[in-house]
């Protein structure tokens, strides 16, 4: 279908990759449907090589990976799309060419097809429902290779416009709230004061504030006290 091509055109561009070879379009080709679909991944579809047989769109890969959820009555090595891609990677910057093949939708690739692969990936997928929406297919596919070949940060903090605390700005908060605490008399008794202090203390070094933080925090403090002295 038209609309799965230009899904997986669009997925393959989210991800960094923009190689397509089509074979034999159930809907030929050109076609509208994929363009519509393809939402901004459009080059891609304009770039694609269309081939006629599977033989003929591996032409210029050294090395295939075929996608499949269905054992085959091929011996094959199997990847997950983690690991395909992580071999992948290694084999493109051996100066090796590449390709991943993804069949159909509606019955997926045949062994015909299949047997030119070096080796499978298959998604671990629930097996009581194997079927993988194409797109879907090439979108897993890509973001592995993504992970892969790109620097990506598995975790990483966003300040909005600030950033982390310093110490002597920690110190100094936590100053504040001690002295206005100990005029409060929250301190009690006095044989336990050393231990809730300390505690205060810990409570502040484990909380990841930033600068902001700091300042609402002093504000806070300053407000309830011109609440209570008003009063």
């Amino acid at each position: 279908m038209g609309e799965n091509i230009g899904a997986a055109a669009r997925a393959m561009w989210n991800f960094g990759l923009d190689r397509m070879a089509i074979t034999a379009p159930r809907d030929g080709w050109p076609n509208p449907k994929a363009v519509a679909m393809a939402s901004g991944a459009g080059r891609l579809l304009d770039e694609a090589r269309l081939a006629g047989t599977t033989a003929e769109a591996l032409g210029e890969a050294s090395f295939v990976y075929a996608t499949t959820a269905r054992s085959r009555d091929l011996t094959k090595e199997v990847f997950t799309p983690e690991a395909a891609m992580a071999d992948a990677a290694a084999r493109i910057a051996a100066g090796q060419h590449v390709a991943v093949m993804f069949g159909p939708e509606r019955a997926g690739l045949e062994n015909d097809d299949i047997a030119k692969a070096n080796a499978i990936i298959s998604v671990p997928v629930n097996p009581e429902f194997a079927s993988l929406n194409l797109a879907q297919c090439v979108l897993l596919t890509a973001y592995e290779w993504r992970r892969a070949s790109a620097e990506v940060v598995p975790r990483e903090m966003e300040f909005a416009g600030t950033e982390p605390a310093r110490q002597i700005e920690i110190e100094k908060l936590a100053e504040h709230y001690e002295d206005r605490l100990e005029t409060a008399g929250f301190f009690f008794p006095p044989e336990k004061a050393e231990g809730m202090k300390q505690t205060l203390r810990n409570l502040w070094s484990r909380m990841p504030l930033t600068r902001a933080d700091v300042q609402v925090l002093h504000g806070v403090m300053r407000q309830m006290v011109r609440w209570k002295e008003r009063g």
